[in-house]
């Protein structure tokens, strides 16, 4: 049986703090392919197919392993640490 990720713990309920886009991007003044949501703390970061790959750049600096797709529609959560859907 499989057990669940141990990261889970450090998801919250979170307000995205730029609705608007990846916050690196948009002060970069660069574009992104999809963006998602940080489950720790709020922050909207792109993806790894975008340029910059801000989601997990900021997973990695500031320990904030879960994910979520900020795409309209999708609905799905991702742990960094694990590389696995969770």
């Amino acid at each position: 049986m499989n057990q669940p990720d141990p990261h889970l713990a450090q998801v919250r309920d979170v307000v995205p703090r730029t609705p608007q886009g990846c916050a690196e991007c948009l002060r970069l003044g660069s574009a992104w392919v999809h963006l998602r949501l940080c489950l720790t703390c709020g922050h909207v970061g792109c993806c790894d197919s975008s340029p910059h790959k801000h989601a997990r750049e900021h997973a990695a600096t500031e320990g904030h392993p879960i994910v979520r797709s900020f795409e309209p529609g999708e609905n799905w959560r991702w742990c960094f640490v694990d590389e696995a859907f969770v």
